[in-house]
């Protein structure tokens, strides 16, 4: 039987049209229209309206649906009129008809109108989104892509990465998401053992959607102006998803820029830094301050670079992701063991040993920007051992002006987390409001990444073009940083100092001559509700661990020394106001670990 000979020429022409396109292309969609084509060729009966088509094998919903689309054009392009559809005639009833009496008495009802069905359209850079712009731009030569291929042509239209979970607790990734283009017949899969994907005819239609309405987006507001961290400082920070964390208190600074430590902290992480600052006599005065001649790096003789620490990994299997991430984002980070945070960005000169010639060590200076990241699960453990406030302590007495806590969404266990949750709402109102740190939330590693390549842009435009001022090293000591920074601060609001990064280090470090006193405040908070402010106080009182010691022994014994050494701390220090008031049950808590006699 012949094309013409057909009873539907018109829609066997569309029929065979997309079954020779589907061919060319190596479609998986080639079996369908073969099916659909000889069934309508051998049908000798007339349809109207292609939903009626349905009856017949190999034509379903979608078919009927791209035909009376097709149909629809023809008619409009021809001006003929559109058959009705069969449901519509059907409703409508005819008044000749036997047995229709009284079918005229009222008008007819109106042709209910079919709901469409709704396209299917990916999330803007999901894992669906990306696969299919990436398979769009191979083009329809029907070859199709192998995984790796895909992967490689999809990961810059993605934010979760191809190749790594974004909890390294779950093992799904964006390639998840191929599983959902191949039920929803988008992509089909051929060739063994190596597979290769391909758009179906359905796949190049949303590909085609989602080229023509795609408008670029950055990630964040700061992802297209990275400088917003600096214009708006006073910027509500949007609430966690799955946790509510965010606290009540307003966040006093957030950065809108775009873990467990897996191996231990060594101490000290450089020990070659360690004597490179004296320890220096406690400066009672600013008239006790040396006065210096700073140095100088000129704009372009320095270049800022992100510093890593090594310890930040994704997992002990996956220690270079989040390197090979940054790198991809145009910032190649320095990794190195840091004595302080897990990142932090240096000024480095372009001409090795140019400041030692001038008064400094090495070749890099330390900015005033550190981040510090924790993972939920990890500040729900620091704060229960005590490491969040020791951590807050340092981070405060390392003279970095801006320490950024960046928070990193991570699932929890709900029932565990609910013990902790006020505890760490109050930490990140402590933080921001009280300590004037910047907190950053992120959902997940990969955003985290983002944030950090987005501050690194920002901070090479903020200081790459402007002149450096660099304390000399021979006149700093130990006692005297603290001081010194504070008094050129407020001295000179508008002009930043630095210090050396081997100067930074031997400061900051956790085992560099460390003096008694601060080995006092870290003993003390120690004990549960003793934050460093706390501590601080209680060593005003008593200088040293002996001498705490000794004022419990000289409470006595007996149930009567009992209750003074109960009450040893709250009796001198329970007239403080705010933060610093010592209660009672902390009281009772020191006298627990100190009072034992």
């Amino acid at each position: 039987m012949s094309q013409t000979a057909c009873a539907n020429p018109l829609l066997l022409e569309w029929v065979k049209e997309w079954w020779d396109t589907a061919r060319e292309r190596n479609s998986k969609g080639v079996t369908t229209y073969k099916h659909a084509y000889d069934s309508l060729k051998a049908c000798p009966i007339p349809f109207e309206h292609p939903s009626s088509l349905q009856q017949l094998k190999g034509f379903g919903p979608k078919l009927c649906e791209r035909l009376t689309e097709k149909l629809r054009q023809h008619c409009e392009e021809n001006g003929l009129p559109m058959p009705p559809h069969p449901a519509t005639k059907k409703r409508a009833g005819t008044s000749s008809s036997p047995g229709d009496e009284g079918a005229e008495d009222g008008p007819a009802r109106p042709a209910k109108k079919a709901k469409k069905a709704k396209p299917y359209v990916p999330a803007y850079r999901s894992g669906a989104y990306a696969l299919l712009l990436a398979l769009s731009s191979a083009g329809e030569d029907g070859a199709g892509m192998t995984k790796a291929e895909l992967i490689e042509e999809a990961q810059p239209h993605c934010d979760s990465s191809f190749s790594a979970p974004a909890d390294p607790t779950k093992f799904y990734t964006a390639w998840n998401s191929m599983k959902t283009l191949l039920q929803k017949e988008l992509v089909y899969e051929r060739g063994r053992p190596l597979k290769r994907y391909a758009l179906t005819d359905e796949g190049w239609e949303v590909a085609r959607r989602i080229r023509e309405t795609a408008v670029p987006k950055a990630s964040s507001t700061s992802d297209a102006n990275p400088n917003i961290a600096a214009a708006a400082p006073n910027r509500q920070q949007p609430a966690l998803p799955t946790t509510s964390l965010q606290p009540t208190v307003a966040a006093a600074v957030v950065l809108d820029d775009e873990d467990d430590d897996v191996l231990p902290r060594h101490q000290p992480s450089n020990p070659e830094f360690e004597d490179v600052v004296a320890e220096g006599h406690i400066i009672s005065d600013d008239a006790e301050l040396p006065s210096f001649t700073p140095i100088r790096l000129a704009p372009g003789s320095f270049t800022v670079e992100l510093l890593l620490d090594v310890r930040e990994v994704r997992a002990k299997t996956d220690r270079d992701y989040m390197q090979e991430e940054l790198a991809k984002r145009g910032v190649k980070p320095t990794v190195r063991a840091l004595d302080l945070g897990d990142a932090l960005w240096v000024a480095r000169c372009n001409e090795p040993g140019w400041l030692a010639r001038h008064g400094a060590e090495g070749d890099e200076v330390v900015l005033d920007w550190i981040v510090e990241r924790k993972r939920l699960d990890d500040l729900v453990g620091s704060l229960r051992d005590g490491r969040f406030h020791e951590q807050k302590f340092r981070l405060r007495r390392s003279g970095v002006k801006n320490v950024i806590y960046l928070l990193e969404e991570i699932s929890m266990d709900a029932t565990h987390f609910q013990k902790y949750e006020e505890a760490v709402q109050s930490a990140m109102a402590s933080m921001q409001v009280v300590d004037g740190y910047f907190l950053k939330q992120t959902q997940k590693m990969d955003d985290t990444i983002r944030y950090l390549a987005s501050m690194t842009r920002m901070l090479k435009k903020r200081y790459e073009g402007k002149t450096l001022n660099v304390i000399p090293t021979k006149v700093l000591t130990a006692k005297n940083y603290l001081p010194l920074l504070k008094h050129l601060r407020e001295k000179q609001p508008s002009v930043s100092h630095h210090i050396s990064y081997p100067a930074f280090a031997s400061l900051v470090s956790k085992s560099n001559n460390m003096a008694l006193r601060d080995l006092f405040l870290k003993m003390l908070m120690c004990s549960k509700g003793v934050t460093g402010e706390k501590a601080i106080e209680i060593q005003r009182v008593w200088k040293t661990p002996n001498e705490f010691v000794m004022a419990y022994e000289q409470c006595g014994s007996g149930e009567e020394g009992k209750r003074r050494r109960a009450d040893l701390v709250s009796s001198r220090l329970g007239h403080l106001v705010g933060r610093k008031k010592i209660s009672k049950a902390v009281s009772q808590k020191l006298a627990e670990v100190w009072g034992q006699v």
